[in-house]
């Protein structure tokens, strides 16, 4: 049991690494974020929340696989290399492969006159919370572009003066 908690540990430090490292996670995660809190304030079917969150594990997945690819063939060279070209480009075309298809189910999902109305709706019936996704947008952009040591960052700046 100890050596699968173990296991467990090194998963979570992995995927911690990967969020620190990769904009491109961060920027999937937040997107994630978004998308299934929209799910429930539009009242998404259990089986439509159950397929947003397969494909939400489908492109995080596939994005912690190209981040290791990609760190096992820097270790191999940093000069360029043909091959490590093709493997790369290859990982991260896979993840393209599947972002595309979550964005084309998202669309499917979302794109319609019901679920917009529900949306906007739920909004102007509910200002704090319209207030309160407003206003994330903020520390969101910056998760993605300084990742979580940036933010952190700024944070302790302010503290400082």
């Amino acid at each position: 049991m100890k050596k699968q908690i173990r296991s467990f540990g090194f998963a979570f430090r992995g995927i911690l690494t990967a969020i620190c490292t990769e904009a491109h996670l961060r920027f999937h995660i937040v997107a994630a974020i978004y998308v299934i809190i929209t799910a429930f304030i539009c009242g998404f079917s259990a089986e439509r929340l159950a397929l947003l969150f397969v494909l939400v594990g489908l492109v995080i997945s596939s994005e912690l696989v190209n981040t290791a690819i990609e760190k096992v063939c820097d270790l191999i060279t940093t000069d360029y290399h043909p091959i490590i070209r093709i493997a790369k480009d290859i990982a991260a075309g896979a993840v393209l492969a599947i972002a595309g298809g979550a964005a084309a189910v998202a669309c499917v999902f979302f794109l319609n006159a019901e679920v917009i109305g529900r949306f906007f709706a739920f909004l102007t019936s509910n200002p704090l919370a319209f207030a309160a996704l407003a206003a994330s947008a903020v520390p969101a952009v910056l998760f993605v572009w300084k990742g979580p040591a940036g933010i952190l960052y700024r944070i302790s700046q302010r503290k400082n003066n």
